[in-house]
Order: structure tokens, then C-alpha cells, then sequence
């Protein structure tokens, strides 16, 4: 992937709603980047943040002045900063086992990922709606193994892109699918699983609780005096249980787990102490599936459908 160093061209495409809370990720990135011992060290990040000072400049949004003023809460840059340290790793662990396997970043926002991760080998394609594809297009060139994809995540169509590579695949979702409805989540995993069997999907999910009732309000009400979004963005799905996917269709295979309160990183803080409690550990958190496995495929290992 060509950087480029991004200029003041406007867009012409706005991004409103769910699609700014990818430039709160961002300055996370910076932020965490800035500091004297960063959990992801997103160096990329501070060019981006830099170039979107000026863009935001021109917006009287509450976020946007929060962002523009480093006005993020510590404890969300931590959370992110592992997050996204999280995901590379993901990544990582499948190009071991696949060196030269295909992802897909599902809502990639301004993420450098691929820059992060990449083993001269693997296919990499960004997906994100088009409105911050256009954003982003001021600052990443497309290459031979690595692609973006502008298009909303529910219009399958998207799908015939990767879909054009062998695999094995990886489907990243950081941050994106509570935005979904739960009917649309489903379907899209569904999806997957039909088109790329043997594939494997690690996503953020929330407790499905957190959907309904006061904890409904009590989640809106943070998202907005806190974090300072719009109505418009709220969280509409969740799982009631780190398994549940299993239960949507055959093949689906849980394989592991991850909430940011696993690491053992002291900007936790006090957060710490909720390590061991269940119910905060699955409040927002990570699953990873394998999607679809049939014998089909033609392994004769389930856990390495690839291999023939």
C-alpha cells in the first residue's frame, strides 16, 4: 500500500452518523501513538489526525471539537489501543498458518493495518462505506495485494471482489456489527459462511442486554454525554452469550474469545479488578468463529479446511 500524505481536498462524500465515530478511532491511534509507551504504536495515525485538524476545523460538532482538542477520555484510548493491537494479532496468527491468505477489514474507518501486518504475502482488502473510502483515498493508494472496497457492508455484492482469491480468508469487524440490526448481523454471517466456507471472523459484539430497556438508556445516555454522538448512532444487536453464533447455522464454529480486560497492561488501571467478574467481561467483547466448515471443501481436518 503507497502512502500518501493527504491534502485539503475536500470530499464530496460528507461522513455523518456511525461513519464518524472511525475518526474518534483515529485520534485514539494518535493519542495512544503520542504517548511515552503506546499499546499500538499506530505512527500512521498522527499524519491522518493532522490532516483531519483541518477538515474538522470547518465542523461545529460537539465530537468534532473534542477531537480536535485531544478531549478523548483515557480510558476509551486504552480500550481502543488494545483493541486494534488485538486485531493486528488476529491477523498475524492467521498469516502463520496461511502466509498467503486473504482478509478482509469489514468498516476499516482510517486504520493502517495493512501496514502493520503485512508479510509481503497476503491479500488485503479494506471495506468501509463510501463516504470515508473517499476520505481515505486522500491517504492510502491501492496496490497489487492491497484493495478498497467502497460499499456498505449489507450489499452483498462486495463479496465477488475477494471472492475472486482461493483464501483462506479472515473477516475482521472491529467496532461495526452492533451498529447492524440483529437480523442484518445474522444475515451477513449467514452470508459468509455460504460464500466462504472454512473462512474464519473475529468481531466486537455487546451484550445483548445493553439492547433492551434501562440499560438501552443508560448505554444512549453515555453515548452521548460522554463520547458526545449523534442520536443517530446507537447500538441495535448484540449476543447473549459468547457462543451464540453456533446456533445460527451449521458449520458455525466458536473457536475463542478476547475482552481487553484479558491484558495485564497497567493503563487498565483500577479496571482491572473486573478481570475474573463475568458480566463485565462480557459487556462489549471479541468472538472468533470459523464460518461454514463442510467436508465439501475436501480436508480431512476440520480446524485446516484448506487443505486438500
Amino acid at each position: 500500500m503507497k502512502e500518501s500524505p493527504g491534502d485539503d481536498t475536500d470530499t464530496s462524500q460528507p461522513v455523518r452518523g456511525v461513519s464518524k465515530t472511525s475518526f474518534l478511532t483515529l485520534y485514539c491511534h494518535e493519542i495512544d501513538a503520542r504517548s511515552d509507551h503506546p499499546i499500538l504504536n499506530d505512527t500512521r495515525s498522527i499524519g491522518i489526525a493532522a490532516a483531519l485538524d483541518r477538515m474538522l476545523a470547518v465542523s461545529d460538532d460537539e465530537l468534532s471539537r473534542d477531537l480536535l482538542r485531544r478531549k478523548i477520555r483515557p480510558a476509551v484510548v486504552t480500550h481502543v489501543a488494545m483493541r486494534a493491537r488485538r486485531y493486528d494479532e488476529y491477523v498475524k496468527d492467521f498469516l502463520v498458518r496461511y502466509p498467503h491468505g486473504v482478509v478482509v477489514n469489514i468498516g476499516c474507518g482510517l486504520d493502517s493495518r495493512f501496514t502493520r501486518i503485512d508479510n509481503k504475502t497476503v491479500q488485503f482488502f479494506d471495506l468501509d462505506l463510501p463516504g470515508i473510502m473517499a476520505v481515505r483515498r486522500r491517504f492510502f493508494e491501492e496496490s497489487e495485494r492491497y484493495h478498497a472496497i467502497a460499499s456498505s457492508v449489507l450489499d452483498f455484492a462486495w463479496m465477488d471482489t475477494p471472492g475472486v482469491h482461493r483464501g483462506p480468508f479472515l473477516f475482521l469487524a472491529e467496532g461495526v456489527f452492533m451498529y447492524l440490526g440483529q437480523d442484518e448481523v445474522r444475515g451477513l454471517i449467514l452470508e459468509l459462511a455460504k460464500r466462504f466456507p472454512g473462512s474464519e471472523l473475529a468481531c466486537e459484539v455487546v451484550n445483548s442486554r445493553w439492547l433492551r430497556g434501562s440499560y438501552k438508556r443508560v448505554l444512549n445516555r453515555k453515548m452521548r454525554k460522554q463520547l458526545h454522538f449523534g442520536k443517530e448512532v446507537s447500538y441495535r444487536s448484540g449476543l447473549s452469550h459468547t457462543r451464540e453464533m453456533e446456533e445460527w447455522g451449521p458449520g458455525i464454529r466458536f473457536l475463542d474469545d478476547w475482552s481487553y480486560l484479558d491484558s495485564y497492561s497497567k493503563r487498565l488501571g483500577w479496571l482491572r479488578v473486573f478481570r475474573n467478574v463475568r458480566v463485565m467481561r462480557y459487556s462489549q467483547w471479541t468472538v472468533h468463529y470459523r464460518l461454514g466448515w463442510i467436508s465439501a471443501v475436501g480436508s480431512t481436518d476440520p480446524g485446516n479446511p484448506y487443505t486438500a
